[in-house]
């Protein structure tokens, strides 16, 4: 029953922003770290961000300063605010817990930065 649906996805100019939301669902969300991952076209899906139940942020360098993971347990939901994007974060974004477990994941939001 565990579910992930992400959205907020778009086509947006570099150096501009975007909020993802990612719904969860058939599990104790609050208690569970999370995080964001990204699959580019011809490369494999990498960890973007990953957010403990706590709220403990951690990033990848290529996005630090410039992404925010958040969460909202009382919702469940996930959230990765991006901003000043660039053309290599162009990838279709997904989230699951962290670590990642195959199964669960879903369609993702794409993420177009192009002029």
């Amino acid at each position: 029953q565990v579910q992930f649906v992400e959205s907020g996805g778009g086509l947006v100019q570099p150096g501009g922003s975007l909020r993802l939301s990612c719904a969860a669902s058939g599990f104790r969300f609050f208690a569970t770290p999370m995080g964001w991952y990204r699959q580019s076209p011809g490369k494999q899906r990498d960890l973007v961000a990953r957010i403990d139940f706590g709220g403990t942020p951690t990033y990848v360098d290529s996005v630090k300063g410039r992404f925010t993971i958040s969460r909202d347990n009382a919702k469940n939901t996930l959230y990765l605010q991006m901003n000043s994007l660039r053309h290599e974060d162009t990838a279709v974004y997904y989230c699951n817990f962290d670590p990642s477990r195959t199964m669960y994941w879903g369609q993702g939001t794409q993420v177009i930065v192009s002029s």
